[in-house]
Formats: structure tokens, sequence, C-alpha cells
């Protein structure tokens, strides 16, 4: 098959569209900000309307300075959403609910398995060995 390359701002828009008439969207994320949980052009994940309150441990996509980034919130105030890659070390972004496209509802590995996306509760707590985690992780 061909592929095709078409810039984000395309793709997301049509994404966003499906994911506001209330249609799943699958995609193939690229970069390293969510490792070691999701992999660039090897892990696809699917999109859905945020249909409920948003929680921390939850992954979404968000738009953030003209940009579009998926990555998980680590915390939820009166001022909006803190969000972070699993992958990142110390860079957080800020943005509010109207930001938020949608929110990964599933997961599937390079091998075809079909996973649902956990919190990563301990991953969060682990912040400040990051960077050796992630080191050795990347060497492996």
């Amino acid at each position: 098959m061909d592929k095709k390359v078409i810039s984000n701002e395309i793709l997301f828009a049509a994404v966003k569209d499906l994911v506001d008439e209330g249609r799943p969207v699958t995609i193939r994320p690229k970069g390293d900000s969510m490792l070691p949980f999701i992999h660039s052009d090897r892990d696809s994940v699917t999109l859905e309307r945020v249909s409920g309150p948003l929680s921390v441990g939850d992954i979404v996509l968000f738009r953030y300075k003209g940009k579009y980034i998926m990555h998980r919130i680590y915390a939820i105030g009166k001022d909006g959403i803190t969000l972070m890659g699993d992958g990142n070390l110390n860079v957080m972004e800020h943005c509010t609910a109207s930001d938020v496209i949608g929110i990964v509802t599933g997961l599937t590995k390079g091998n075809g398995r079909r996973i649902k996306p956990g919190k990563a509760r301990v991953w969060r707590t682990m912040k400040p060995l990051r960077r050796w985690l992630l080191a050795i992780y990347r060497r492996i």
C-alpha cells in the first residue's frame, strides 16, 4: 500500500470533525513523547469524543499553541488542565477542556494486540527517575 503524507492541519481538522460527530478515529501517532507506552509509527490509538468528565491519567489529543499533541493528563484545576508526555522529563502543557479534541479509548500495539489504556499511576509517581528509566528502556 502506498503512503500519503498530509499536513497535520488537514489531518487533525478531519479527526476533530469525525470525533465531534461521535465517530471513533484510529491514528498512528508520531514522536517519542509517549514512550514507553505508545511507540511512534508502530502502535495506533483510537480517539473518541469525551463523553464524561476527564480525569488524571487520561490520554487526550488537544490543541496547544497551534499544534496538535497527544499527552497524559497530570492535573485538573480551576485554571485548566496540565498535561505531560510519558516520555518527557520536564515539559508540561496547559490547556482548557475546550482545547481537548478527543480521548484515547483504545491502543493497538504493533503486534496487533488491543488494550485499553491505563492511567499510568506508578509511572506518574516515578517522574524523578524517568531520565534513567527511559535511558535504560531505549537501550534494550
